[in-house]
């Protein structure tokens, strides 16, 4: 089941479901996506549960609203600050040559040859999928923003003035609620681009946190239920008529390092992420980058990522921001 949020054009929010390519109902009496989730969380009953008992009403024109622009997040907070954008790398194989070579490369190099990269991937390997009962490693980890830095599918990605780069990065996110008790509950997953600096981060790993402080979209739905072993999807830019960039990407535990489980109980394991009532978006990682291909986006680029099982596909177009006269005043 896939579904998403649409704006009906005077300002009300239209829950949709549907099958993938399926026709798109909207749920009845549903104000948000986040309210039919805690709705599930905080009754004891799965989300299928919930938009069974409110019922299905009318058709809902998708591809109608999407040319037209009025797709939202598939998952919004009644208050931006509650709502949670973060994500995790180097937790993605990439294909099978890519997988061998590197897993080559760090079982064999020394130890103190290897960048920290090369020993957050190798730490990976070699325990990012723990057996049942076992602690499994820990990722890298970094934060995005808040509500206010998601975009929805077919509203452009701003790149502040400051940025040395705008860059895609096609990947999975976990979408989640925390429920009355303080207990994670995971939605599904939607397709995301985590939208990202990479000059800058390349200058020093050390400015990591700094690329990541951007905007980020997902969606524009969510699948709901638990994602397939294996994902494959394509990742594009388009420059006026023409594609200058299109890759495939792999994603789900088959490509990856990492269990979703594992990378899930090293966010939620702390307790500043099981406030009740919240909600989050953790983007999980890729192996794929227009970047590493020498490719600069421009302003007016559209990015797209596109996964056949997760619905529409996201598109964003690249915006520069006008340069910020930033000044701290004192009270």
């Amino acid at each position: 089941m896939l579904i998403s949020q649409i704006n009906n054009g005077f300002g009300a929010t239209i829950v949709a479901v549907r099958e993938p390519d399926g026709e798109a109902r909207a749920v009845k009496n549903a104000d948000s996506v986040y309210a039919l989730a805690i709705e599930a969380a905080n009754g004891g009953k799965t989300l299928a549960e919930v938009i069974a008992a409110h019922g299905l009403g009318e058709t809902v024109d998708l591809a109608k609203a999407r040319d037209e622009g009025r797709f939202l997040p598939p998952i919004t907070h009644p208050d931006p600050a509650h709502l949670h954008l973060t994500g995790t790398g180097l937790t993605h194989l990439g294909s099978a040559s890519t997988r061998d070579s590197m897993h080559k490369k760090t079982v064999e190099a020394a130890e103190e040859t290897l960048t920290d990269s090369m020993k957050m991937f190798k730490m990976g390997i070699e325990n990012g999928k723990p057996k049942p009962g076992e602690m499994g490693v820990q990722p890298e980890w970094f934060y995005k923003g808040n509500g206010t830095q998601a975009v929805a599918g077919e509203q452009p990605l701003l790149s502040p003035s400051f940025a040395l780069d705008g860059g895609e990065e096609p990947e999975m996110a976990g979408i989640y609620v925390i429920g009355k008790d303080g207990a994670p509950f995971r939605v599904g997953f939607a397709v995301s681009n985590e939208f990202s600096d990479h000059v800058t981060e390349r200058i020093n790993y050390l400015y990591l946190a700094h690329s990541k402080l951007r905007q980020a979209s997902f969606g524009p739905e969510i699948r709901v239920g638990a994602p397939p072993e294996d994902i494959r999807g394509t990742s594009r830019i388009r420059r006026g008529s023409e594609v200058i960039f299109e890759k495939p990407f792999l994603s789900g535990e088959a490509n990856m390092s990492h269990t979703f489980a594992n990378l899930e109980y090293h966010h939620f394991k702390y307790p500043l992420f099981r406030q009740p009532g919240d909600v989050h978006v953790h983007m999980f990682g890729t192996a794929t980058l227009s970047f590493a291909d020498g490719i600069k986006p421009q302003e007016g680029d559209v990015f797209e990522i596109e996964v056949p099982e997760f619905g529409f596909a996201l598109r964003n177009s690249l915006q520069i921001t006008d340069e910020e006269e930033i000044s701290v005043r004192t009270l």
